[in-house]
């Protein structure tokens, strides 16, 4: 997490939900969060106007429907030459990645695609995550329907297999490839234009 890597860093979060921004306030209470809807065309605060340095976008762009749409409304938040990090899925698209609302997956190249019409320098895009990040896709495409059944039952939230699974996997994710062409979880490194 940004909070512990970094403590001195001033930290931002834009999520369109006040739900979200509680939750996030409750897990990172020194951050700043807003409920905002970037695509909205919504006056951002003058003081974050090209206010980041970097900035992260992880697990977002699959579920909008203009991907490049908010990548061209967040620049407004950066600084020119701010460094961009993003994580989005690759690889084949479960029913439960359909269930969390998942529009599409990503390739290296269809991330630097999007990143380049939003107007980013592109440094780098890659596959990530295998062996293990694969795997775990692999189960989850195997539970299928059954795994959304799961989640919808009760709060939403996931039962003791999923949490058992999902804890199993967490230390096997330190030990990914940060580059593999067989990984399906894709990361891309742009820069905001510098005038």
């Amino acid at each position: 997490m940004a909070a512990e890597r970094w403590p001195q860093a001033e930290l931002l979060g834009l999520e369109p939900s006040e739900v979200g921004v509680r939750r996030s306030l409750a897990k990172v209470p020194h951050a700043r969060f807003i409920a905002d809807d970037i695509m909205a065309d919504a006056d951002v605060p003058a003081d974050l106007e090209n206010w980041a340095t970097h900035a992260v976008c992880s697990e977002v762009l699959e579920h909008v429907d203009d991907d490049v749409g908010l990548l061209v409304a967040a620049r407004r938040l950066m600084t020119p030459g701010c460094r961009l990090v993003i994580t989005v899925p690759g690889g084949r698209m479960s029913a439960f990645d359909r269930h969390i609302g998942h529009r599409r997956h990503y390739t290296p190249a269809s991330l630097a695609s999007v990143l380049s019409r939003a107007g980013y320098r592109v440094e780098d895009t890659a596959g990530a995550g295998f062996p293990f990040f694969n795997l775990y896709r692999r189960v989850v495409i195997a539970r299928g329907e059954r795994l959304v059944e799961d989640v919808s039952s009760g709060d939403g939230s996931p039962g003791p297999l999923a949490r058992a699974a999902m804890f199993g996997f967490r230390p096997l994710f330190r030990l990914n490839a940060t580059r593999s062409p067989w990984g399906t979880q894709i990361i891309g490194v742009a820069q905001t234009p510098v005038a």
